[in-house]
């Protein structure tokens, strides 16, 4: 592997959602990282048959060890694999992993240096801490929610970005990086509580700024960043597709009104919220006169801060996208690529998604299994 995490080893308890994007962070980066799937029944029901396939993105970079964790011999594996690592990831509910002797206590036992990443949406402790939720509860208790959405509607879940990805992966992964460069120094490893809730309300940061500053209110659609202003929203197109405007700064806003020639005193009230609702509708009727395409050919590439809403079928083809090499091809699969760059540890795409188990035995012969153990253990069903 290349990238700036080239000889990180990590151990990846095999889960959904975030922990396998935190895991696919640290891999993209160039972490060697060993997912630790369960052992697949014959027969059971899959409810998430895109899971062990090439579509299941977040799974690329990482070989597979399939393992049955119920029995003994399977956790001596993983204890064994903690020995030579430096990270491990798990994103289960608060005390399953210590159900399965694989606890923090246990594992720093055999590894005094190692870093214990632990990723819920609640956190290891707290009133909700054994309640089960999803990124859009995560994110209702933290405030972010309720900002959503327009004024009329009740708020609008984000996808799932900012609890699971952008509060959840993004900040066990940085975590994670930030207790192995500590124990570089000292030794000793730490557990890392990434709690959903916790980094989301982190990445509200800003918002509540504005708020203490009453430069914020509570009512959805009556600020700036929300779709209350004219002037940082989407507006719908003569084609009925669209295209976001973010002229903030005063010399944007001159420029916007300029390219597109509005020459109305009403527009002079840029900061004004009570303006906001009338001139809205006045940007809404002019941006409906034009494509989306057309609005490209006029104000793509200026100071207008201005760019065509794109589907995730037009986003890898923008030439912008294209020229930064912004998403990749694996197997036929159109996906993101690893980010951010870096000038001189240039990380490259990992092996695609793998099946679980794909890698068992080759992964044990790497980490140091002779043949005749990887066979007993095959013999015996643990891997």
């Amino acid at each position: 592997m290349t990238g700036p995490l080239a000889g990180i080893r990590v151990i990846e308890m095999v889960g959904l959602g975030p922990c396998p994007f935190a895991a696919m962070m640290l891999a993209d980066m160039g972490a060697e990282v060993i997912r630790i799937d369960r052992k697949q029944v014959a027969g059971a029901p899959n409810p998430f048959p895109m899971l062990g396939t090439k579509y299941d993105v977040m799974a690329r970079g990482r070989r597979s060890l399939a393992l049955d964790l119920k029995q003994p011999a399977a956790r001596e594996v993983v204890l064994r694999l903690i020995e030579k690592s430096d990270i491990v990831l798990e994103g289960f509910r608060p005390g399953v992993m210590e159900r399965l002797g694989l606890g923090p206590d246990v594992c720093q036992a055999r590894n005094a240096a190692l870093v214990y990443g632990r990723i819920t949406g609640w956190g290891q402790q707290g009133p909700l801490a054994q309640a089960a939720g999803h990124d859009i509860n995560y994110i209702a208790l933290t405030g972010m929610l309720h900002a959503m959405g327009r004024a009329d509607t009740p708020p609008a879940p984000p996808l799932n970005l900012v609890g699971d990805f952008g509060g959840g992966a993004m900040m066990l992964a940085f975590g994670v990086v930030c207790a192995v460069l500590e124990a570089r120094k000292s030794g000793r490893g730490q557990v890392v509580d990434a709690a959903m809730t916790d980094g989301a309300a982190l990445l509200g940061a800003m918002i509540y700024g504005f708020r203490a500053h009453r430069s914020w209110n509570d009512q959805r659609g009556a600020n700036m960043l929300d779709g209350g202003a004219h002037f940082y929203d989407t507006y719908a197109c003569a084609d009925g597709k669209f295209i976001s405007i973010g002229s903030i700064e005063p010399q944007f806003y001159a420029l916007l009104l300029k390219l597109t020639g509005i020459d109305d005193p009403a527009f002079d009230a840029q900061m004004d919220p009570r303006a906001w609702p009338s001139l809205t509708e006045k940007f809404a009727a002019m941006f409906l006169t034009r494509s989306r395409d057309g609005w490209c050919q006029l104000l793509e590439g200026t100071d207008v801060c201005f760019a065509p809403v794109l589907d995730m079928g037009e986003a890898p083809q923008h030439p912008h996208n294209v020229a930064r090499g912004a998403f990749v091809d694996v197997d036929g699969v159109t996906q993101p690529a690893p980010a951010p760059r870096f000038s001189r540890t240039a990380p490259e795409l990992g092996i695609a998604p793998a099946l679980p188990g794909q890698h068992s035995a080759q992964v044990l012969g790497d980490w140091g299994w002779t043949e005749e153990e990887i066979v007993v253990l095959a013999g015996q069903g643990v891997i």
